[in-house]
C-alpha cells in the first residue's frame, strides 16, 4: 500500500512520500536505517518501551546538559510512540499498527517477535504486501542465528578488524559504530529493493540483513586472496601496501596530510609539484609496480619534502598540480570549511532542549526530490496522541486504560 504524501506535488515530495514504516528494536543497526528512510521522506513510526524509551536517548561519548547528542540524528525525522510490547495488548496494538504499514524494521535477536506474535507468516494474514527488515549480528538462520550479536563482533568476524590498525599492535577499532551502520546501510537497500519489488507483485518479503555479512560485502578480494594464492592481509598502518604513493605526510607546522597520488600520471604531476621532474620517468617509480616495490623509500622523499612546507602551501601547490589532496579533518575543521558550507553539508536543526544541533545532512543528494532533516529526534512519545487517537481512532476510554496500565 502507499498512503498519500503528507505534503508536496507527486514531482516533488520527497522519493519515499507515502511510505510507512514500523520500527521496533534500538541503538544502531535498526534505527540507523531508520533514519536513512525517514530522511528521504518515509513516515517512520518509532515504537520505545514506556518510561525509558531507546537507549540511545542516553548513548555518546559527550553529552550537552546530561542529553544524548547522537540522539537528534538518529531519531531525526521520525515519530516517537512508547508501547510495551511484551504484553498482549501492546502486541495487539502493533498488528494495529501493522495492518496499514509497507515495511516493519526490527534488529531483536532472532525469535523475539515471533514469541509476541509478530513474525513474518503472522503478520502477511492481515498484510500481504509488509516488507519485514530484520538486521541482525549473524542473519536469521544458521548455528549462530540466535547468538548475540554487536556490531564490534561482526566487524571481527566480517575480517574488518583484522586489517585496521598498524602492524605492531592488535587489531585497532575504527572510531565510529562502522559495523551497525554498514548493516543498516545494507538494510535500507533491501528495503528499497523488497518494496521495489511489491510494486510489481503485491507481495511483501523479509529482509535479512546480518552485520557480520554487512562488513564482509565491504572486505575487496580479500577472501579470493586466500582462496586461490593462499595470502592473509595483514594490518598495513595509513598506507595500503604495493599502493603507493598514497599516505600521510607531515608539514612544518605540525598537521596531517593525505596524499593520494598511485596512478602514474598523477605521480608525474606530483613529482614536478615537489621541483623533482626526473622521479616521473626513474625507473624505481615509473610505474604502479615499481612504486609498489620501492614504497617505503618513495614515502621518505615525499615526506622529506612535505616537512619543509606548511600545510597550506602544500595543499595549494598540489592542487595547482591536479594532485589529490586532503587535510585530516576533524569536527572544528569541518564546521569552517567553505565547501562544506557552500554544499550544505552541515545543517543546523533546532531541537527543542538543546537548541542549533550541527549535524551532517541528508545523503545522497537528488536534485528534484531531495530529502531533508524536518525535525531532530523527537521527546520519548511525543506522537503518541497523533498515532493512538488519530491514526488508530482509538477512544479516550481505551487510550486512558492502557496508560493506566503501562502498556502505552
Amino acid at each position: 500500500m502507499t498512503h498519500e504524501p503528507p505534503d508536496g506535488t507527486p514531482d516533488t515530495a520527497p522519493p519515499l512520500a507515502g511510505v510507512r514504516v514500523i520500527e521496533m528494536g534500538s541503538l544502531i543497526a535498526g534505527p540507523f536505517c531508520g533514519q536513512l528512510l525517514a530522511d528521504h521522506g518515509a513516515e517512520v513510526i518509532k515504537i520505545e518501551p514506556p518510561g525509558v524509551g531507546d537507549p540511545m536517548r542516553e548513548w555518546g561519548r559527550e553529552k550537552s546538559d546530561g542529553r544524548s547528542l547522537w540522539w537528534p540524528i538518529i531519531a531525526r525525522n521520525k515519530k516517537s510512540i512508547t508501547l510495551d510490547l511484551r504484553t498482549g495488548d501492546g502486541q495487539q496494538i502493533a498488528r494495529d499498527l501493522l495492518a496499514d504499514a509497507d515495511v516493519l524494521l526490527e534488529n531483536f535477536r532472532p525469535g523475539t517477535v515471533e514469541k509476541w506474535g509478530l513474525g513474518f507468516d503472522q503478520l502477511t494474514r492481515i498484510n500481504p504486501g509488509l516488507v519485514m527488515v530484520r538486521v541482525s549480528g549473524f542473519g536469521q538462520h544458521g548455528p549462530y542465528a540466535e547468538r548475540p550479536g554487536y556490531g564490534a563482533i561482526a566487524e571481527a568476524m566480517g575480517g574488518l578488524r583484522y586489517v585496521v590498525g598498524d602492524p605492531s599492535t592488535p587489531p585497532s577499532r575504527v572510531g565510529i559504530s562502522l559495523g551497525d551502520s554498514l548493516a543498516a546501510t545494507f538494510a535500507t537497500l533491501g528495503t528499497l529493493l523488497a518494496l521495489r519489488a511489491r510494486d510489481r507483485t503485491g507481495t511483501g518479503q523479509v529482509v535479512d540483513a546480518a552485520i557480520y555479512e554487512a562488513v564482509l560485502a565491504l572486505m575487496e578480494s580479500l577472501v579470493p586472496e586466500y582462496g586461490l594464492a593462499g595470502f592473509v592481509r595483514e594490518r598495513s598502518g595509513p598506507i595500503l601496501p604495493n599502493v603507493a604513493p598514497s599516505n600521510v605526510y607531515p608539514t612544518s607546522d605540525g598537521a596531517m596530510v593525505l596524499i593520494a597520488a598511485n596512478q602514474d600520471t598523477v605521480f608525474r604531476r606530483l613529482a614536478t609539484a615537489m621541483g623533482r621532474p626526473e622521479l616521473g620517468t626513474d625507473q624505481r617509480y615509473a610505474s604502479h609496480t615499481a612504486r609498489g616495490r620501492h614504497q617505503a623509500e618513495l614515502d621518505a622523499q615525499i615526506a622529506d619534502w612535505t616537512r619543509t612546507l606548511t600545510v597550506d602551501t602544500l595543499t595549494e601547490t598540489l592542487i595547482a598540480h591536479s594532485v589529490p589532496v586532503g587535510k585530516i579533518y576533524r569536527a572544528p575543521e569541518m564546521l569552517t570549511d567553505p565547501h562544506f558550507q557552500a554544499r550544505r553539508t552541515i545543517v543546523s536543526v533546532d531541537d527543542p532542549a538543546l537548541g542549533a544541533v550541527p549535524m551532517q545532512n541528508v545523503f545522497p543528494r537528488l536534485d528534484r526530490t531531495p530529502g531533508v532533516v524536518r525535525h531532530p529526534g523527537p521527546a520519548l512519545g511525543a506522537h503518541n496522541d497523533e498515532i493512538y487517537r488519530g491514526l488508530l481512532a482509538m477512544t479516550d476510554e481505551r487510550y486512558t486504560r492502557l496508560r493506566s496500565a503501562g502498556v502505552i
